[in-house]
């Protein structure tokens, strides 16, 4: 494609607006454009970028026996009345009447309607497994949009729904997209980590998610490179030493008064201890029981894992009132003397801790020389989130900590919705099963804006070359008549050849050219100007490398071609 031809609204500076890089440099190459809050035009860089993300995983997804379908966008009430998820779902879910009140809402996910088109057709467990999918239009009302492709109202997704017959076939079915997903995400380019997930509001019990590393990444992931497993550090799996038994205290327990201390910072700079010499205790109300969650000063509780391990249904923090109730003061709560009042539970680390600070319950005073064992009993689990240097819940190893952007989740549903709605099938017994169901999303969109987070420098983008806008930047300098020739014959030896080219025919300056080039991000720049050419030569520039070469015209279009194969 022409430069002078396409619609590249280029900005210099960064928009107002615009807090992460891949919002700045999408605004500022002329690949989007805001429309209102969380929703964006896509312009022609950025749609191509889009598509060419969509390609691959229709592909993968093809792959792996997915079928492609289009639901609406639009769906009716009593589709999620059904469900149950009309009202839980909460304001997230945008609601509208049409012209006879009859109540719809702006699909945000499409369990609902693609559970019922299978309830309704399919009747015999001949008919299963099947998958299901599509690359469409989403709409979630969120409360604070930001980081424009990150995190919009408005966005492209794929979603797939797998629907089996039984617990091993929905299992073979994850598996297929779990190694549909690994495909796709490295085709793109990206370096990401598929990692153990909660199933928040979708529902289900196995889940994984798929991050892209980076270092502006709103989530921190623990990974081990010995057996690969990771995990958000909220549900990371930490190793368990095994049981031994506590040592002997180092010395009886006594009393110290901490006046007005009531942090964990404020009470070990006061005493002049590490965090790791004091317990940290939080109080909840797990399922209408008062229980005391410990671990060590250094670490932090995990409400997720909390939750898991009690089976609770329903987890919250006391209120001060129910604090008081349990005998505990705020800023100075502990096990001592608790057991009876509520149940106590502990991070592994606090097992076999002899010589610990612990709050008193009582104001202003924290007890020394507490032993685990002698001055408290406690339940022990993994209770903490990961931090670098704990070791791997599977195999022992060190985790590492990363930064990732969430791009793709998959969930095991089971029958959550399947049930829900009457989905049922004819097993060979001629008798009545309930359909286990499967279901695995893509953001499109925020894909690309992750490529963009892990991939660019000072001057721009720098995209992975298989889902660039386009493969090759042809930058042609002057109006020379010998130069034009030259580079309109290249133009058109690329595109002969099936390259992606992106002819950069304007009167502009070199200087701006080179600048807008490298904010665009293509993999490959090609510069054909008079001095060079008068020499031969052509310049080439990989987007990563600082260095350019010069290469011969005769060998330019076959030597462009191998730098983009093998990129």
């Amino acid at each position: 494609m022409r430069h002078s031809q396409m619609f590249i609204p280029t900005m210099k500076d960064d928009p107002a607006d615009a807090q992460v890089i891949s919002h700045r440099l999408m605004m500022r190459a002329g690949m989007i454009r805001k429309v209102a809050a969380g929703i964006y035009n896509y312009l022609p860089l950025g749609w191509r970028v889009v598509q060419k993300v969509a390609t691959i995983i229709r592909e993968e997804i093809n792959r792996a026996g997915g079928q492609e379908i289009l639901m609406p966008m639009v769906q009716p009430a009593e589709l999620w009345q059904e469900s149950g998820r009309w009202y839980e779902y909460g304001p997230d879910l945008l609601r509208l009447k049409d012209r006879k009140q009859a109540d719809f809402c702006l699909g945000p996910t499409h369990e609902e309607v693609v559970t019922t088109l299978v309830r309704d057709h399919v009747k015999s467990y001949r008919q299963l497994p099947i998958t299901l999918y599509q690359v469409q239009t989403k709409f979630r009302d969120e409360i604070r949009p930001r980081f424009g492709l990150m995190r919009g109202r408005e966005f492209i997704m794929k979603d797939a729904y797998s629907f089996s017959r039984d617990v091993p076939a929905a299992y073979q079915a994850y598996e297929a997209m779990e190694e549909a997903y690994q495909r796709i995400f490295t085709r793109c380019g990206l370096k990401f980590r598929a990692v153990e997930a909660d199933t928040g509001s979708i529902g289900g019990n196995r889940s994984h998610e798929f991050q892209v590393l980076a270092e502006t990444g709103e989530d921190l992931i623990a990974s081990c490179d010995s057996c690969g497993y990771a995990a958000n550090v909220e549900l990371a799996r930490i190793f368990a030493p095994e049981k031994s038994e506590s040592p002997a205290p180092v010395a009886a327990r006594e009393k110290v008064a901490t006046p007005g201390k009531k942090t964990i910072a404020d009470i070990t700079q006061y005493l002049k201890i590490p965090e790791s010499k004091i317990l940290k205790a939080v109080m909840y109300m797990v399922d209408d029981k008062p229980v005391m969650a410990l671990c060590l000063g250094h670490h932090d509780v995990n409400e997720f894992k909390l939750k898991k391990v009690l089976e609770a249904k329903q987890i919250r923090m006391l209120t001060s009132a129910e604090i008081a109730a349990c005998g505990q003061i705020e800023g100075s709560s502990g096990p001592v003397g608790a057991e009876g009042k509520m149940r106590i539970v502990s991070d592994f680390a606090v097992r076999g801790q002899n010589d610990v600070f612990a709050g008193a319950s009582e104001d202003g005073f924290h007890f020394a020389h507490v032993a685990e064992g002698r001055d408290f009993k406690s339940e022990f689990f993994d209770l903490r989130v990961a931090k670098d240097g704990d070791r791997c819940g599977k195999c022992g190893s060190l985790f590492k900590l990363h930064r990732g952007i969430e791009v793709g989740h998959i969930f095991y549903l089971g029958t959550k919705y399947s049930k829900a709605l009457k989905a049922t099938f004819l097993d060979e017994n001629a008798k009545e099963q309930t359909i286990e169901m499967g279901c695995y999303g893509i953001g499109v969109g925020r894909t690309a804006a992750a490529a963009i987070e892990q991939n660019h420098d000072a001057n721009g983008i720098i995209w992975p070359a298989s889902i660039a806008p386009f493969q090759v930047s042809l930058v042609r300098l002057g109006d020379d008549e010998n130069v034009v020739q030259e580079a309109d014959r290249v133009y058109s030896d690329l595109l002969g050849h099936g390259v992606e080219v992106l002819y950069d025919d304007r009167d502009e300056r070199a200087g701006v050219k080179f600048a807008e080039h490298d904010l665009i991000g293509c993999p490959v720049r090609v510069t054909i100007g008079g001095r060079s050419l008068k020499e031969g030569f052509a310049e080439v520039k990989l987007r990563r490398e600082a260095d350019v070469k010069r290469v011969l015209i005769g060998d330019l279009v076959n030597y462009v071609r191998e730098l983009i194969l093998h990129s």
